[in-house]
């Protein structure tokens, strides 16, 4: 196993792409600590954690606040004696035409998406220093953080954000031996896309279900992408195949937007 024994957290762990994330990692070997809002869910993640043969511990976290992001970090050093990889997953996506944006709107997607992924990559790098080691840093970007989207604008510019701020992070850290790179996902079968599709349905009409299928039916390999397929890649990243990468945010979408 490639990462085995190392410790991993992964914000947003509770459900959907970070559960997978969780459940991958610990496959390839890692303890996991498990960040999220949602006490019940991080449980569960747990239990399937620790049915792999992995110690698994939660801590119930909101990224957007700086101190409880440093605070999950010293609490995943503590109750499982180190800290490896830390997995900026945790996000919200929002469906809103541009001239309906209202600054209660922008000030939570910002602070959830773009901060939490800040504050993330700030206190682990933190962390990676103090412990005198290497360390990698993974976060949540998207196929929408390469193209923007009409009536996902300020989602876009979210994704957008975290690239800019994963190839600064990468040139900040190389020197202190802490790689930095991004992950961007497509149309995932997850319940963020439910509720994108309502959204879209509510503001354009649309039936619900069409626009999922719209998106789905545009992807090269002609399927929808499940939980799996991103946590196979964060894998490969979290492992030392990725060493020599950082600064990058590849398109793991199965063919929607090509670079």
């Amino acid at each position: 196993m490639s990462i085995e024994g190392k410790v991993a957290l992964v914000t947003g762990a509770g459900q959907g792409i970070g559960r997978a994330i969780a459940l991958r990692l610990a496959k390839d070997g890692a303890d996991i600590a498990i960040v999220d809002l949602n006490e019940d869910k991080m449980r569960a993640v747990a239990q399937e954690v620790e049915a792999l043969g992995r110690k698994a511990t939660t801590f119930k976290a909101d990224v957007s606040d700086q101190k409880q992001v440093y605070a999950a970090i010293e609490h995943t050093e503590k109750e499982l004696g180190g800290f490896d990889i830390m997995v900026n997953n945790a996000g919200i996506a929002q469906v809103q035409a541009i001239a309906d944006v209202t600054p209660e709107e922008f000030d939570k997607i910002q602070k959830i998406n773009v901060a939490g992924t800040l504050w993330g990559i700030q206190a682990a790098a933190k962390k990676f220093i103090e412990r005198k080691q290497k360390g990698k840093i993974i976060n949540a970007s998207s196929i929408a953080g390469h193209n923007g989207f009409a009536l996902l604008g300020v989602y876009s510019a979210t994704k957008f954000a975290v690239r800019a701020l994963t190839q600064a992070a990468a040139q900040e850290y190389a020197g202190d031996g802490i790689t930095v790179n991004a992950y961007c996902p497509g149309v995932v079968g997850t319940d963020m896309w439910v509720e994108i599709d309502k959204r879209f349905a509510e503001i354009t009409g649309a039936e619900e279900g069409e626009t999922y299928k719209k998106y789905v039916d545009g992807i090269a390999l002609g399927r929808a992408q499940t939980p799996e397929d991103v946590a196979n890649f964060v894998s490969y990243l979290a492992g030392p195949d990725s060493d020599y990468m950082t600064g990058q945010a590849p398109l793991i979408d199965g063919g929607i937007v090509y670079r």
